[in-house]
């Protein structure tokens, strides 16, 4: 079953990404739940023991994908605060399993002020382009994704072998999906014309993130 919830899972991503190269918005919708539902499964019989804060990170993110299927500042802000959710438990998941005394001292305000210089300059491009009401919360949304990486790092660099490098490299790339998001929706001249860069990121992120976890 674990790797035939990966072939699902590669199977399915990949016509979701033709889909968005082709901006095939019914196919898009049609795939986009089944790509962390597997994921999900690929994760529970990959493991001994399930952690639930993982399943609770991963679902969150699916609860995610689904809300942002409608359009909709309602449904944008409903999805948003379900991917905030899911960093949280990224964030439980990563400090649980982080030794913070082999952490060198200079990581902490070293990424800490990469994804704060990050976010911030993603928002100064963006802000003539958002909704008043929005700015705020997305800002924060994307300081919560740049803790999350910060955590994700931190556990990369506290440990040997390659599992905390694997999921760090995927939560980078969450990272810049969610960057590449916020311009496809809302700078339309912006050269980010489709969906593709945003799930392409985004399923190779997540991918490696539950990877590692399984790794390590």
């Amino acid at each position: 079953m674990k790797t035939i919830s990966l072939i699902i899972f590669f199977l399915v991503t990949g016509v979701h990404l033709y889909a968005s190269l082709k901006q095939d918005k019914q196919l898009r919708r049609l795939t986009k739940p089944f790509i962390l539902l597997s994921l999900l499964a690929f994760y529970c019989f990959s493991v001994d023991q399930i952690s639930w804060t993982v399943v609770a990170a991963i679902l969150f993110s699916w609860l995610g994908d689904v809300l942002l299927i409608p359009k909709g500042v309602k449904w944008f802000t409903a999805g948003g605060i379900s991917f905030m959710i899911s960093h949280l438990f990224f964030i439980i998941t990563y400090a649980s399993r982080t030794d913070f005394s082999l952490v060198p001292g200079w990581a902490f305000p070293l990424f800490a002020a990469v994804f704060l210089s990050a976010s911030v300059i993603i928002f100064y491009h963006l802000r003539p382009y958002l909704p008043h009401n929005l700015f705020y919360p997305m800002f924060f949304y994307l300081l919560l994704n740049g803790a999350m990486n910060c955590f994700a790092w931190f556990r990369s660099l506290a440990e040997k072998g390659t599992a905390g490098m694997i999921t760090a490299i995927g939560a980078l790339l969450f990272f810049i999906s969610d960057c590449s998001l916020f311009f496809v929706r809302f700078k339309k001249d912006s050269r980010l014309k489709t969906h593709f860069l945003v799930m392409l990121t985004y399923a190779i992120g997540e991918f490696l993130i539950v990877l590692g976890l399984i790794l390590g």
